[in-house]
């Protein structure tokens, strides 16, 4: 795996003074300790309230450094890469931000963290500090395990904690919300690859078709493996192991959490997937999806729940001001608001002629015979969906021939353009909707096939900015056109075919996604517009 860093033993001091860089002015502050104790706390703090501190190893960012701010945590201190921070560390920061109404330890259930963390309180209270510890143990994956890990979920407790100490409440009754809010979490995580570390060799311990249900943070491996499946049967799994785990009836808030490196489009869709599973008729608020304590680039997910009591919903709901909290939300229906209604005069009545409609669909079914070919040349030069994207358009005049007004060519004309614009996508569909749509204009006034069509050419190379010579289809409607306007449709074939030849030696595209490629590429390649053009011509000619 490749990664963008220094050197490997900067890595965290760096990524923290870039959290410090980027904050408001003000707000965050570090600890003059750096490198060996890395303390991040509050530019405001007073030490007037109760400190809530928390931490451990890196590599979990944007938790814990993220959430130091108003209403959330005091301090965080960071390890190494998923490694404890030191007690000296831990010490160091609750000396630097308790005052006399006592400091809360909040900590995930590791090993490390539960010494380091339980010894830097213990030598605290020798030097005359009031500390309190809590250990979150959420995750649910092997339920018969004594010490369950703490993972996402701790951040519920951070959020509660802060919200406490915000208020001004005492030391012992923040600790006790915060216990009882951690024995009323449970989390899941599920992931199709493990983390690698910047520096260090990786070797990926799943297959191409397995993912890992119940793993932990640190790139342990999961409770289960399982085979690749669609996100609604890994959300299903996950939705009943929640739900049979969650401790007792009521509304829940749910944090969904993104383990590193799930693209925002499939979050979105695994929110969706969540919000709409047996599991969404328990929730009432929802945190995500974000990044909120990841597994460095882990491709995963995690969903944690807590049980909600007016005070644990008041805290959570509270705003803070924070760098990587995200607002909670209360679960809603999707908002579906009416189109507005095409003005204008109504679509032309569909009527049949039977030249026109073996022309439309002879063409369309020669289009859709190239699909293959025609993306294995865009896979050469662009990204290889040429083929579909003509075959989606083939498909959805075909299913529309019956209702074309064919007797009506410039209605016609109109009408394709309408179902390419709909149907294709991308910037091929609307130019040849501009084509069409400028064409049967033209034909409305003229009564010229070849007219309206080189007007309909001539307003797409206009929105569209390419010209003959630029490597485009361009490069095959045009002299086609020209050729149909002074010989008919036999010389527009040929003259369509040797036009799409020609882009074979041309060696730089000047528009269309291949024109960010380089020479070497697009030697003896056509332009896959360019073809399926001159396919059209070639199909023309021949039923005539």
């Amino acid at each position: 795996m490749k990664h963008f860093f220094n050197r490997r033993e900067n890595i965290v001091t760096e990524a923290l003074d870039g959290l410090l860089q980027t904050a408001p002015v003000g707000s965050l502050a570090r600890l003059d300790t750096y490198p060996d104790i890395k303390v991040i706390l509050r530019g405001d703090w007073n030490k007037d309230r109760v400190a809530v501190l928390s931490g451990g190893g890196a590599g979990h960012e944007p938790s814990h450094a993220g959430f130091v701010g108003r209403g959330m945590l005091t301090a965080a201190v960071s390890g190494e890469i998923f490694a404890s921070p030191s007690v000296d560390a831990v010490l160091t920061a609750i000396r630097a931000v308790t005052g006399s109404m006592g400091c809360l330890l909040i900590v995930k259930n590791y090993t490390g963290d539960r010494l380091n963390f339980g010894l830097a309180a213990e030598k605290a209270r020798v030097e005359g500090f009031r500390v309190e510890m809590v250990i979150v143990a959420d995750d649910i994956a092997l339920p018969d395990l004594a010490q369950p890990r703490g993972v996402a979920g701790t951040l519920f407790v951070h959020k509660i904690a802060g919200y406490l100490s915000e208020g001004g409440a005492d030391l012992e009754t923040i600790a006790a919300a915060a216990r009882s809010a951690a024995d009323s979490i449970v989390s899941l995580g599920v992931s199709l690859s493990s983390c690698s570390i910047p520096g260090q060799a990786h070797s990926e311990r799943l297959g191409a078709d397995e993912g890992e249900l119940g793993l932990g943070i640190h790139g342990e491996p999961g409770a289960e493996r399982i085979a690749l499946q669609e996100a609604r049967s890994i959300v299903s799994t996950m939705s009943e192991r929640l739900s049979a785990a969650l401790p007792g009836d009521g509304d829940y808030a749910l944090l969904i959490n993104n383990l590193g490196s799930v693209p925002p489009i499939e979050m979105g869709l695994i929110a969706h997937t969540v919000l709409t599973s047996s599991l969404a008729e328990r929730v009432k608020l929802t945190i995500g999806p974000a990044p909120l304590m990841t597994a460095l680039n882990m491709n995963g997910f995690s969903l944690s729940l807590i049980r909600l009591d007016a005070e644990r919903e008041a805290a959570l709901r509270s705003p803070v001001a924070l760098h990587a909290w995200v607002p909670a939300v209360e679960r809603h229906e999707v908002v579906v608001v009416p189109a507005v209604a095409v003005p204008g005069a109504q679509l032309a009545e569909a009527s049949h002629d039977s030249a026109a409609d073996r022309l439309i669909a002879a063409i369309c079914d020669h289009l859709l015979s190239l699909e293959a070919e025609l993306n294995s040349l865009d896979a050469r030069a662009g990204d290889g969906d040429t083929g579909s994207t003509v075959a989606t358009g083939s498909r959805s005049v075909l299913a529309q021939i019956a209702r074309l007004p064919l007797t009506d060519i410039a209605a016609t004309l109109s009408s394709i353009g309408s179902i390419l614009s709909t149907s294709m996508g991308g910037s091929s569909g609307v130019l040849l909707s501009i084509f069409f749509t400028a064409a049967a204009k033209e034909y409305s006034d003229t009564r010229d096939m070849a007219s309206a069509l080189l007007a309909g050419l001539d307003r797409m190379t206009f929105y569209g900015g390419a010209g003959v010579g630029d490597r485009t289809m361009v490069d095959a409607l045009d002299p086609a056109l020209r050729a149909l306007k002074a010989g008919g449709l036999a010389a527009a074939a040929s003259a369509a075919r040797a036009g799409a030849d020609a882009t074979r030696r041309m060696k730089k595209a000047r528009a269309g996604r291949a024109s960010y490629i380089g020479e070497r590429d697009l030697e003896g390649v056509p332009d896959p517009g360019a073809m399926a053009v001159a396919a059209v011509f070639e199909v023309a000619a021949g039923l005539r």
